[in-house]
């Protein structure tokens, strides 16, 4: 933190309400339980705390729970270091390692977290009675490091006692073994909010012991939204000899304005969410529907237009529960969103500009037919020259002359825009799309 470094790499979004609550909850040395409904970035904040261990850190050799060597806690290495003193060998673990997860399922049992009876080695001749026949489960055996339970409410009630220890005491019992084995952990688990209640799947000794309850949140901000499908998205296609991405810069705004205002329809269950994920495979759809066109049609360069919005709703429409009432009309909400996403981007990229030569080219030549399979250089052919085209891509950022696909990809936003606004007629068939009809 003095250094001024960047303590979570790839966290977007929470800079100001959650990272500043982790943080004291790290430096208090409390347990933490992350709150938030799905593709929230939960388990990606996890995996960045391995981050802030030593790069590395020695261990006894060989140790199942990796034992520190000046403290022993195993009675193998107690035995080990009794036996040999200093020349008791020392391995050294990178932070990678000293991370350990589980997706809590019901199935899950206490040997899985804590540990149990092997059978191996009792078969080998060791006796019920040692100590050394305990199987050490996966919380013991990331030991000195950071272990995460993610969706911790759906552990069993039994499962879920067996924490109690490990949270409170940092210590483990395994059946019915005189053996307490002091552990250097910190622990973390997500939950979803509606679950993690008295009313819910957790039992109330369990989130007495949890030091610090962090809420997350998606994205508050449309520049954070952006941001995250940029980082998250593969939207970059090396095949392009300029470089230009798939998907222009207000077709992403789009996807993004589409996500939120998704997340904000009262069709929509806000118990479950809608990940961030949606958003990524939204860009990435409208990047593919490029890439299909730019083979089947014969474009070097594939780039995204509005036509291939259209590929979104079939997409994600499993990604989001709808309320009951609504069921049969899932397609035509998320439609009707997506329109209001694309206007609401024709507004603030296009607002107060002279759209006065384009209405005037169909006034006076006519339609122009666009579709998924139509090569930007065909577009533009149809649609001849437009009075005005060059203000409408450069407030969009787009150098027309440098990159066709950019500027037809500009061009249909600006014809959507107008039809959105009722000022351009428009048709859609199969495969097809009209304006001016």
């Amino acid at each position: 933190m003095t250094s001024g470094e960047n303590r979570f790499p790839g966290i977007v979004g929470f800079d100001d309400t959650v990272l500043p609550q982790v943080e004291r909850a790290l430096l208090a040395g409390h347990d933490i339980v992350f709150l938030g409904e799905r593709g929230q970035g939960k388990t990606r904040l996890i995996r960045t705390l391995v981050g802030l261990l030593d790069e590395w850190t020695p261990v006894v050799a060989g140790c199942e729970i990796n034992d520190h060597p000046y403290a022993p806690v195993c009675t193998r290495c107690r035995l080990l270091f009794a036996e040999l003193g200093d020349d008791t060998p020392v391995a050294w673990k990178h932070r990678s390692e000293r991370f350990g997860e589980k997706l809590a399922t019901p199935d899950t049992s206490v040997g899985d977290l804590i540990g149990d009876v092997d059978p191996v080695k009792v078969a080998q001749g060791r006796t019920l009675g040692d100590p050394e026949t305990v199987h050490y489960g996966l919380i013991p055996r990331t030991n000195r490091g950071i272990f995460s339970v993610n969706e911790l409410p759906d552990l069993a009630e039994r499962i879920q006692v067996s924490l109690l220890n490990v949270l409170e005491e940092r210590d483990i019992q395994v059946r019915g073994y005189i053996l307490r084995l002091p552990l250097d952990l910190f622990l973390i688990a997500s939950a979803n909010p509606e679950d993690y209640t008295n009313r819910g799947r957790i039992i109330t000794p369990l989130k007495d012991r949890f030091g610090a309850e962090v809420r997350t949140h998606y994205p508050l901000r449309l520049d954070d939204e952006l941001a995250l499908i940029r980082q998250e998205a593969v939207l970059d296609w090396k095949e392009s000899p300029l470089g230009f991405p798939a998907v222009p810069d207000h077709l992403l705004e789009v996807v993004a304005r589409f996500t939120r205002l998704v997340r904000d329809a009262p069709q929509v269950d806000r118990r479950s969410g809608v990940s961030a994920r949606l958003s990524v495979a939204a860009a990435e759809t409208v990047a593919a529907s490029a890439v299909r066109r730019a083979a089947l049609a014969g474009e070097d360069v594939p780039t995204a237009r509005v036509v291939d919005l259209a590929a979104i709703v079939p997409a994600v429409r499993g990604k989001i529960e709808f309320d009951q009432l609504e069921e049969g009309r899932e397609e035509e909400i998320l439609a009707h969103l997506l329109r209001r996403a694309v206007a609401e981007t024709f507004r603030a990229r296009l607002a107060g500009t002279d759209l006065a030569g384009l209405q005037r080219r169909f006034e006076v030549d006519g339609p122009v037919e666009t579709g998924d399979l139509v090569p930007a250089a065909e577009l533009l052919r149809r649609v001849g020259p437009v009075s005005g085209l060059a203000a409408i891509l450069t407030k969009l950022g787009i150098d027309g002359a440098e990159a066709p696909g950019l500027a037809a990809a500009g061009l249909e936003l600006a014809m959507e825009g107008l039809h959105l606004n009722r000022r351009l007629a428009k048709e859609e068939l199969p495969g097809r799309t009209v304006y001016g009809a």
